[in-house]
């Protein structure tokens, strides 16, 4: 792949001067879309950030299309099965018929309620700003559009197809979306993803698979003072649960279990009949989940032994770990020889957390999923990113796609 660590081309300073003077719309629409709050269940605000970027979309002279997604199935807090309902994703399509397929990917949603205190963007500084979602992803969004409009406006744009997708459900671990991606990585040679990159500008190798569950316990209701001897505690029940999935932890190695949101109880003078309980698991292996499926089953055998008492389990593990292929070796180097023709520096690191590129990995697809804008604090009221990240790596996902346009689909067909 070094034949592609060369300076750049006409063409490519062509394309890279015109983003450099995109930097101040850029930002400017990027002030609109982190002030619309697009929450994972805030199916107004999604909309509306559809709306928008479809709009923005126009220039690329792509199809433009919505995808109806189906509810989430969650558990309530009384332990009752509910759906939730999902907002739609957006999908741009342009050439199907060009030799080499590119699927991008961007997620609508963010991690802020419609209730959140933190809702919209402010200066930090010269160089930053603080807002909800201004990493996280819609950076990465005004990134991914602005490569395309690059790429639309070269000579080589007839030799490229692209899909992108918006989804509005990835912080939620993509419930609805999931399922589009194994046909999406069947239709196209690689993957991009606009999740931000790290604070120092490397972006994300390897990652961790993830599980969300949620566990029931079930006992009996009785009053605390007059009959408490004959009410089963599902509270009681759940901590033991806790206890016991916590201690988990560190006995394999790179698997962590976290209980995050426990619920039970409607009075203190009442002995609780149900608790719910919901937690995550990271694995590092594939193999990882069948050991923790065991051991779940296991320790809730044990506590379904006392009287009155029953725990059962809901969830899946929703995104297996992205480990390294030899395809996606290929593309991270291209990517790094990219970087180099516009002197910029990355690497890149394994992480803990999860994105859609574990569900495209799992599919087959070799992609590389944080080629977005350079930030940090994300999930936070702390979220920040730098501005001139914007065009710099509109830059390097530009002098990407023209590169991969250059050297056609061949380089692809035997890692895929």
């Amino acid at each position: 792949m070094s034949i592609y660590a060369t300076p750049l081309s006409t063409m490519e300073q062509q394309a890279c001067d015109w983003l450099e003077q995109q930097q101040t719309e850029m930002e400017a629409r990027l002030w609109q879309l982190a002030n619309i709050n697009s929450g994972s269940y805030n199916l107004d605000g999604l909309a509306q950030v559809a709306e928008t970027l479809a709009g923005w979309a126009k220039p690329l002279n792509c199809e433009i299309s919505y995808i109806d997604l189906q509810p989430q199935t969650m558990v309530n807090t009384k332990g009752q099965i509910a759906a939730q309902p999902l907002g739609q994703a957006l999908k741009l399509r342009q050439r199907p018929q060009a030799p080499l397929q590119v699927f991008l990917c961007a997620h609508m949603d963010t991690v802020f309620a419609l209730d959140h205190p933190f809702q919209q963007v402010r200066q930090l500084d010269a160089e930053h700003i603080n807002g909800p979602g201004v990493a996280d992803l819609k950076g990465g969004i005004m990134v991914m559009l602005y490569a395309l409009q690059a790429l639309e406006a070269s000579p080589l744009a007839e030799s490229i197809g692209w899909t992108v997708l918006f989804n509005p459900d990835e912080e939620i671990g993509s419930p609805g979306s999931a399922h589009l991606f194994p046909q999406l990585a069947q239709d196209h040679h690689l993957g991009l993803i606009y999740e931000p990159c790290f604070a120092d500008g490397n972006l994300a190798g390897e990652r961790k698979g993830s599980g969300n569950f949620s566990a029931i316990s079930h006992g009996k209701a009785a009053h605390a003072g007059r009959q408490h001897h004959l009410g089963r505690n599902a509270i009681r029940a759940m901590a033991d649960f806790v206890r016991a999935i916590d201690q988990l932890n560190g006995q394999r190695d790179g698997v962590t279990i976290n209980a995050g949101i426990i619920q039970g109880g409607d009075a203190t003078n009442v002995v609780p009949d149900t608790c719910v309980m919901k937690f995550n698991i990271r694995t590092q292996q594939p193999s990882d989940e069948l050991w923790c499926q065991q051991q779940l089953q296991s320790i809730m055998a044990d506590i379904n032994q006392a009287d009155g008492i029953s725990i059962e389990l809901h969830g899946h593990f929703g995104r297996t770990p992205k480990v390294m292929t030899p395809a996606w070796q290929q593309l991270c180097e291209l990517l790094q020889t990219c970087s180099q023709s516009l002197q910029m520096s990355i690497d890149f690191v394994a992480t803990g957390g999860c994105c859609d590129g574990n569900n495209l990995a799992a599919a087959g697809l070799p992609n590389i999923d944080t080629l977005g804008v350079q930030g940090g604090n994300i999930h936070s009221d702390q979220e920040y990113m730098r501005l001139a990240s914007l065009s710099e790596r509109a830059k390097l996902s530009a002098l990407l796609l023209l590169r991969l346009a250059t050297a056609g689909p061949e380089i692809w067909l035997e890692g895929k």
